[in-house]
């Protein structure tokens, strides 16, 4: 039976879905941020050096995105049940914009690396923060076309910030540090999360009808919801271990080719070709997001999860195994490929709030989406560790590690086909 709560008003709602639509665009950009100009930074910071250093300092800033995500997922969710969704959601935007607005001046790798983290934080804290404030906010009945706008927000966020990169300013040498003040500029947005978005009147109800008597984690390790917690942790690591360790490596290698290309033939690059692929990427998976919530809805949860799984294993093979960037379709199958392999993000705020009581729904879902970047988080470090072996072969290291939608595809039949929603 549908919970009942509380209602906002309808402008009141739109303002809900504003925030938590532009606080998870503008943690895209965040993550988008190092995937973009990593070559850049490293060769600018380390000097020239070969292509396995540039390689596994990608890894590395990969796994301090993951690793950093995962922490702040766990904390501003906690935050977000314990003193409200609002707050946890503005805070979270500020720690995102302020730390990487610290990034600029620093003049070494690995004082990139410990703010990436700390930034990272509030990348992971915003998803619990806008999907539960949002969730709360709307009725059960809009929730599937919800829950594919939120999945495409972040993308929306990438393909702004690569179309500037291909369109305006190129990510060079010279030009890379202003990338860090670009995404700093939503610290402004978060002052105004804090002052003007209402605070969910359902976490409200909740807490006054049932005040806790353990903390939200506490309660989400121990029986009943334990296995309803393990089992959303492993289904949110799917996805992110297929994006951070698996997609997201058709940007270096497309920058590496280009490079390549530019150094035999003596062309000049009036553009810039890795945020052509970003944006080909993101672009489709901005209609792929909005497909996930849709597709739960039509053919069922399980069903929905394993044909996405299934995609995603095949488009990644042809991407990395059969084609390579100077192809004149990869940029076609890397937007089939963002479409398919990030429809999950369609079908994770769908599905993730449902499991969990309205008590600690911020920080279930927070815990399920962000510990799977721990997972994702080893993986890549696993990776960066057999850079050597693969000598900076982008293409081997994307075969390989696509392998994880496999396990996509056996994990979603231990789920539920329709979890049970309605609980204080």
């Amino acid at each position: 039976m549908a919970e009942t709560a509380p209602s906002l008003s309808p402008g009141q709602r739109w303002l809900v879905l504003a925030a938590g639509f532009l606080a998870w665009a503008c943690a895209g950009q965040a993550i988008a941020l190092y995937i973009l100009l990593h070559r850049q930074l490293v060769l600018g910071l380390a000097g020239d050096v070969d292509e396995a250093v540039v390689t596994r300092w990608f890894a590395w800033f990969q796994a301090a995105f993951l690793f950093g995500a995962a922490t702040g997922g766990w904390f501003f969710g906690w935050l977000g049940d314990r003193f409200g969704r609002v707050r946890a959601l503005a805070g979270s935007v500020f720690c995102y914009s302020l730390f990487t607005l610290a990034a600029y001046p620093a003049t070494s790798l690995e004082q990139h690396l410990v703010l990436r983290f700390l930034a990272c934080m509030g990348i992971g804290g915003a998803w619990p923060g806008a999907v539960a404030l949002v969730s709360e906010a709307w009725p059960d009945s809009s929730k599937p076309l919800l829950a594919g706008l939120l999945g495409a927000a972040a993308n929306f966020g990438f393909v702004w910030l690569a179309a500037f990169a291909y369109f305006a300013l190129p990510v060079t040498a010279d030009s890379w540090r202003l990338y860090l003040l670009i995404a700093s500029a939503p610290a402004v947005f978060g002052a105004l999360v804090a002052l003007v978005v209402p605070e969910s009147l359902r976490w409200r109800a909740a807490r006054q009808e049932a005040p806790p008597t353990t903390g939200p984690l506490q309660e989400l390790f121990r029986p009943p919801l334990l296995g309803v917690t393990l089992l959303g942790i492993g289904l949110g690591a799917i996805p992110v271990v297929g994006t951070a360790a698996n997609a997201n490596w058709v940007v270096p290698w497309t920058d590496q080719v280009a490079q390549e290309r530019a150094r035999l033939t003596g062309e000049s690059r009036p553009k810039d070709d890795k945020a052509l692929t970003m944006m080909t990427r993101n672009g489709g998976a901005i209609v792929g997001s909005f497909c996930g919530g849709l597709l739960a809805s039509w053919v069922g949860r399980r069903l929905s999860y394993f044909l996405i799984s299934l995609g995603a294993f095949a488009l990644s093979g042809v991407v990395f195994g059969l084609l390579d960037p100077a192809d004149p379709w990869f940029q076609p199958a890397v937007f089939l490929f963002g479409l398919v392999g990030v429809t999950y993000f369609g079908w994770l705020p769908l599905f993730l709030p449902e499991l969990f009581p309205t008590r600690v729904r911020a920080t279930g879902s927070g815990v399920s989406f962000n510990t799977g970047r721990v997972v994702a988080g080893v993986v890549v470090l696993s990776t960066a560790a057999l850079v050597g072996l693969f000598g900076g072969d982008y293409a081997r290291i994307g075969v390989w590690s696509g392998l994880i939608y496999a396990v996509g595809m056996a994990l979603i039949w231990l789920a539920p086909s329709r979890p049970a929603t309605g609980r204080a």
